[in-house]
């Protein structure tokens, strides 16, 4: 083959190439994250019952339940749970099954089916307002749940 010919292909692969990246649209180039998610804040309890003494029964008793409302399991490793002043919880090794639910606690524990815990020694949750964050783990923010005042009660559920 000569020289020519091998610059002619190599031309008209390089074309084909950019033309094919430049019409894909954006969500098949984003791969499975672009969808939207079906995980989702589903409930909130961040004032736990009675008084917030600090021991870790009580902070264990202030949680935020995420379930996946999708029929196919999600991989949650490096996925965050924040509050608006930036404290983070890194979810490590789960694995959420299509229509189940896992509840993050804010004490300390040991994580078992349903139930992880952050291992903080201090409340997380404002009682008055606060804003939890589920972001994926690229940082995309999956979903949030805000409260404050207005809503009344400690527990908030969608």
């Amino acid at each position: 083959m000569s020289s020519r010919t091998t610059r002619r292909i190599a031309a008209v692969l390089v074309a084909g190439a950019a033309l094919g990246a430049v019409a894909l649209p954006a969500s098949a180039d984003s791969g499975p994250q672009a969808r939207r998610s079906n995980v989702k804040i589903s409930d909130v309890q961040y004032d736990s019952p009675g008084h917030d003494n600090g021991s870790n029964r009580s902070l264990n008793k202030e949680w935020v339940e995420i379930t996946n409302t999708g029929r196919r399991g999600v991989n949650l490793n490096g996925w965050t749970l924040s509050n608006k002043d930036g404290r983070t919880y890194t979810f490590n090794r789960l694995r959420l099954d299509g229509h189940e639910t896992v509840r993050v606690h804010t004490g300390k524990g040991r994580d078992h089916d349903g139930h992880v815990f952050q291992d903080r020694r201090n409340y997380v949750w404002d009682n008055r307002s606060d804003t939890a964050t589920l972001r994926n783990d690229n940082g995309r923010r999956v979903d949030d749940e805000s409260w404050g005042r207005h809503n009344g009660g400690g527990n908030h559920r969608r």
